[in-house]
Parts: C-alpha cells; structure tokens; sequence
C-alpha cells in the first residue's frame, strides 16, 4: 500500500469522514429523496466532494453550481506551504492580490476588488484594506478555501461583481484520537511548530473535539521586520440524535510584528527620474509596529426532519482588535543628497466587534415526476467600529499632523520612537447594519434540464464618524435576483449559465459633499463543466461580462474650497469588464495531481479608458505533485508557477512630467519535495521564488511601491499519531 504523507492523510481522512457522516445523513433522513444528489467522485488530493452554500445556499456541488468555483484543499495548502490567506489568494485561479503594506492588503477578480467574504458560509465584514490583520490571517484552522467567481448577492448582499471568498473552519469529525505535530524552519530564521488533534470525548464518539495550534517567529528580507504571530482554535460537535447536531467553538490569531511598514518606498526622485531600492530597504524603523487580534466565538445547530428537509441556525461573534506605532514617509528625494523627504509619526488602537445571526431551511420536494431544490434564509449583523489616535510630544503638527525630516534617506535608520501624549482623539467611530432574506430554488424541467431562480431583499447600512466627516448612507430592502441554468450535453459535458446582480453602498461624495448612490452591478456568465478520465480529471471553461453603473470616478472640476473635502467623485456609467476563464483539476494517472488555470479579461470605464490597470488582465497558474507509486513510493514531487502579465499606474512625477509605473510581466516559480520515512514521519521542503524575480508587489499608488517577497526556503518535518 502507498504510504501517505501524515499530515495528508489526516486530511484525506477528515474529508472521508465529512462525507460519510453526510452520506449517513441522507441515508437516514433523507431516503426517499437521494436521487435529487448528484453523486461526485473525488479524484485527487485538489478535488472535493462536498456540497458549496457559498453561491446559492442550496447545497450544490462543483458542477452543479453554474459559476466558477476554485478550490483549495487542505492537501493543496499542505502541499505547497500556503499559510496565509494572501498566499491563497496568489495561488488560486482567477483572483489577485495588490499589498499596501505588511498588513494590509486588496484582493481583485475580474478586473474589481473582492469585498464579499464568508466564514463557513456565512458572511462576514472585513475593515477596509484588512487594515486588522485579516487578509493575512492563518490557515491552519481552515479545512478549505473556496473562491466563487461572479457576484454572490444572493448569500452576501453587498460587494462588487467580482468574487466571494468563504473560509471553510476545520471540524471535529474523527471518534478516535488521531492528529500530527509539524515543525518547520525556514529562510531568514523563521521556525513554526503546529499541531492539529482530533478525538472522540465519550465512548460512543456521540461527542467530539478538535484542537488546531500554530506558532510563528522569524526575521525577514525586509530590514527590522520580524514575524511574530500565534493561532488556537477548538470546536466541540455533538450528535443530540440521529438527526441533529450541533457545533460550538472558537478560534483566536494574534500577529505582533515588528517595523512594520506603513506605506511603502518613493517611486521616484526630484528629478523625475525612477528609483531601484534593495529589496531589503524599508521605511520603517525597528519601533514600529502594527499588532492584531482576532477573536471568533461561534455556535450552529443542524437538524434534519423526516421529510429529509434541513435547518441551519448560526451565530457568530468576531473581534478584531488593533495596535499601531507607524511612520509615513513622504515628499521629494534628491538623488544626490538623499535629503528632501518628511515622516509623520502615527499611533492609533481601535476595534470592531461584529454579532451576526442567520437561518436557512432548505430541502427538496417532487413534482411532475422531478425532484427539486429549495433554501430560504434569513441574515442579521451588527457591527461597531472604533479608532482612537494619540500624537506624539514635540515635532511639528502643522497641517493638524506630526512632520519630522528625515534627513539622508540613503542613511536611514535614526528616527526613534517619540513619547507619545496620553490622551487619545477619536477618529473613526461607526456602526455597519446588515439584514438579508433571500430564496432560491433549482427546478428540475428534465433530468438533464435544470433551472435555478431566487432572490435577496438586502439592507444595508452605515452611520457615524470618520476622517472624512459625519457618515450616513447605504440602502434599504434592495431586490437582489439570481437566475441560472444547466444542461447535460452528455454524462461528460454539462453547460450553464448565470445571471446576478449585487449592490454597493458608496462612501465617496460628489461636489456637494453628497454621498454617491449605490454602485450597482451585473454579472453574467456562461459556461462548459467536463469530466474526463471516468472522472478522474475535471475542467471548466468560462466567459463572463460584468456591468457596473455608478462607479466612484474623481471629478475633474471640482475645485476644493474647505479641508474636510479635498476630492470629489461623479458616478460613471458603463464600466464593463468581460473575459474567460479556463481551469482544470484532478488525477489523470494514479500519484499525478494537478491543478492549473488560465483567465483573462479586458475592463473600461464609460470613455473606453483601461481601469485598474495596477491589477494583472491574463494570468496563468500551476501547482502539480507527482508520487512515484511503483518505484519509490515514499517520495513525492512537485512544483509549479504563476506568470501574469504587465501591471502599471499613471501620474505625474515630482519633475512635472506625465509618467507611467510600470511592471513588466513576469513568472514566480516554486518547487516542493516530500519523503516519508515511515507511516507516521515525514519530511517536505519547498522553496518558493525559485529563480529570485525582483518584481514590485503593489504599483498602484504610483509614488510608492512595494517589491515581492525574493527566494526562500522551507523545510518542515511532520509526526502524525
């Protein structure tokens, strides 16, 4: 028998488990109604079985969802050291990412920024930018990661039409005692120990529990910046009944870096001409820092009736909590002196607590002869956020901000951490409310004939303060339709189409100091679902057209009388973005998995005019792993690579003159070895950036860029029981 890595096989476990318990499940309460279930064969350590709530909430699977869906699998994750999720983002088919700064971070698909995220299905809100450690939170506490491409306002209510990132918690599945331990070290003195431990809690295994740990430290390429960072989580899950189950648990991440950048390098000299910093530079000093905390508790129920109908009830409770000691570099360099350039220095803490509710009944019903689908569902989230600044003592505060000079830059290294006044300014205090009812339905003309239908009546809303002035705006009981359908061609080929909208309260104002009216939105997609290989190999072929009316765009006649509105924005009409998508994923032959894509699209606004041109349009990604079953079949290879294609901003540079910042296009490549050396110990290596690409990771501000992360190295040694 081929010996498994033990970290894997406990994931392939786990997922065998899921689906048994969810095979048992229908058996018991659901028998007179099976053959509404599509039956999937899971080939493949990056090819999943489970059913998805997070475009439609009906439970459907991969090929029955008529949008593109990704997946990241546990054994992907493992298998190529993913341990955030911007390192997820980077690696999955369709969707990009653009870093501000250590911690914060913007995530685009299709030409628009991905704003709709999901926990287990149930959305969730992010502060802007991920400015409280979200976008670079860990993934050992995530069983998947599931990207659906298109709009989702039928589950999410509010975002672009871009994409919608749901991250599927680990659960406590296993009656017996089993788990690994994992430690790894790594480039620039980086060392991470992890365990991941499931077992029955009472004889019958009736009652079970999961404990997931994970702690990081190290140093980095970046001079003064070290990683410090540390994640629990636990769940408990227990059967009350054949037919009920419920879950509780909680999880908490905290990541205390230090000189953390806030910000990023100057773009150019006084004179026009580009800089070409070490990746090592930095504009940060040892004393800053950026720390977070993410508190999670949570709690569902799932009960199944004798009809074999299901009710979900969820409850959510997220902190995020922040602490920030930052400079801001700024202003115009002199080539030959380095001089000319200012700092202001920043602290700030603040928080935001978010309770959500939601509901969902869901099910299948026969008429004239067919089997079809239908989930209701209902959705309330409350949201506070709260931000406090305090300035430091001396220096100059002209302009209502601290100014110091920096001095030489080529020098850098001599600003120390000012003493800070006690009291603390309020900056930012608002409230978010959402509430969402939303029905769908597949109905079932033929068998190879499938219609899906439903709709969301969503609200939302946002009142307070910030630094921009009073806050007051979103929209009320706004009518969200979803409509989609799939034909068999054959037991091989199905095809489908989808049609969404999904709306978007705005915080940008118009000349009148207005807020704009919803960007609305519309996202259609047709498209090829195959299988090849008796299932072992699965593709999907995508092309998709997105509308936008009332997208923020900066007025260029407005003239700024007060310094509470500096910009004004004018609501532009037919932006569009349209394009396609190719993916492919599974096991053609036994020990060779693969997953790769192509995607591509083409976006402008109302004029013709190329928007968010600092986004990649054509990207291509691969990650594949081969274990050698006949020869040595404790050894697995693998590797792969994600090119993407030229990305620049325009403006004009400190010299006066019109300029373009550009990257050109490029290839990031990786590779990974694994040995087992018996049934419970292995040991991987991976090695990321192989070929040492110097290439900038965020060129969107224009004045100030960022360099990607250069070659390193990890190797991990795993013990599974």
């Amino acid at each position: 028998m081929v010996a498994l890595s033990p970290a894997i096989a406990l994931a392939e476990q786990d997922t065998e488990a899921r689906v048994e318990q969810a095979d048992a499940n229908q058996e018991n309460n659901n028998k007179e109604n099976n053959d509404s279930l599509e039956v999937i064969t899971v080939s493949g350590r990056y090819s999943v079985a489970q059913t998805l709530d997070t475009a439609t909430g009906l439970g459907l699977t991969l090929r029955e969802t008529p949008q593109s869906v990704s997946i990241l699998t546990s054994e992907r994750i493992l298998d190529q050291n993913i341990t955030t999720i911007l390192e997820a983002v980077n690696n999955a088919v369709g969707v990009t990412s653009e870093e501000t700064d250590n911690v914060r971070n913007s995530f685009y698909a299709r030409g628009f920024r991905v704003d709709s995220y999901q926990i287990d299905g149930v959305p969730t809100s992010w502060s802007l930018g991920g400015d409280s450690g979200e976008t670079v939170a860990d993934t050992a506490i995530y069983e998947r990661i599931e990207f659906v491409r298109g709009a989702t306002g039928l589950l999410t209510g509010v975002g672009d039409p871009s994409a919608s990132i749901n991250l599927v918690r680990k659960h406590a599945n296993s009656k017996e005692l089993t788990g690994y331990v994992d430690v790894a070290t790594g480039s620039w003195n980086k060392k991470r120990l992890t365990a991941d431990v499931s077992t029955g809690l009472n004889e019958d295994g009736s009652i079970r529990g999961r404990v997931v740990g994970r702690y990081l430290n190290g140093e980095s390429h970046v001079d003064y910046y070290e990683d410090n960072s540390n994640v629990f989580y636990g769940v408990i899950e227990a059967d009350l009944s054949d037919s009920t189950l419920v879950r509780a648990g909680a999880s908490y991440q905290h990541t205390d870096p230090e000189g953390t950048v806030w910000g990023a390098l100057p773009t150019f000299f006084s004179d026009g001409t580009q800089a070409d910093w070490d990746v090592s530079k930095t504009t940060a000093m040892d004393w800053n820092r950026w720390e977070t905390k993410n508190t999670n508790y949570f709690a569902s129920i799932n009960h199944f009736f004798s009809n074999g109908w299901e009710i979900i009830a969820n409850y959510n409770k997220i902190k995020y909590e922040k602490a920030s000691k930052l400079l801001y570099v700024y202003g115009s360099l002199d080539k030959e002196t380095g001089t000319g350039l200012n700092a202001q220095r920043y602290r700030s803490n603040g928080d935001s607590e978010q309770d959500s509710f939601d509901i969902q009944l869901k099910g299948d019903f026969k008429l004239f002869n067919q089997t079809h689908d239908f989930v209701l569902g209902a959705l309330h989230s409350d949201q506070e956020a709260d931000t406090f600044t305090q300035n430091p003592i001396g220096g100059d505060m002209s302009g209502g901000f601290d100014r110091v000079d920096v001095g030489n830059f080529y020098e850098w290294g001599g600003l120390s951490e000012p003493e800070w006044v006690d009291e603390k300014v309020q900056s930012q205090g608002s409230e978010t409310e959402q509430e969402g009812y939303y029905a769908a339905t597949r109905i079932s003309a033929t068998d190879s004939l499938k219609f899906i239908v439903g709709a969301r009546v969503a609200t939302w809303l946002r009142t307070g303060f910030d630094w921009s002035g009073d806050i007051d705006y979103g929209d009320e009981d706004e009518v969200i339709p979803y409509a989609g359908a799939l034909y068999d061609i054959s037991e091989q080929h199905r095809i489908y189409a989808s049609y969404t909208e999904i709306f978007k309260p705005q915080s940008e104002r118009d000349a009148q100091a207005r807020f704009l009216d919803p960007l609305e939105g519309k996202s259609s997609e047709i498209g090829l679902k195959s299988a090849f290989l008796d299932d072992r190999l699965h593709t999907t072929l995508a092309v998709f057209k997105i509308e936008q009316d009332n997208l923020a765009q900066i007025d260029p006649d407005f003239v700024s009388t007060t310094p509470d509105q500096l910009t004004a924005y004018i609501p532009a009409q037919g932006t569009e973005s349209v394009g396609f998508e190719v993916e492919i994923v599974g096991q053609p032959i036994d020990g060779w998995n693969i997953t790769t894509g192509y995607s591509q699209y083409d976006a402008e606004d109302a004029q013709g005019k190329d928007i968010n041109t600092d986004n990649p349009t054509k990207q291509f990604k691969l990650f594949t792993t081969y274990q050698f079953v006949d020869s040595l079949p404790e050894l697995t290879v693998g590797g792969g690579f994600n090119w993407q294609n030229e990305t620049y901003s325009t403006g004009t540079n400190p010299a006066g003159v019109p300029d373009r910042f550009t990257q050109d296009a490029y290839v990031l490549a990786n590779l990974m070895a694994r040995y087992q050396f018996s049934d419970a110990l292995n040991v991987q290596f991976n090695a990321a950036n192989i070929t040492d690409e110097k290439y900038y990771s965020q060129v969107g501000q224009f004045s100030s860029y960022r360099y990607g992360t250069p070659r390193n190295f990890t190797v991990s040694v795993n013990y599974s029981f």
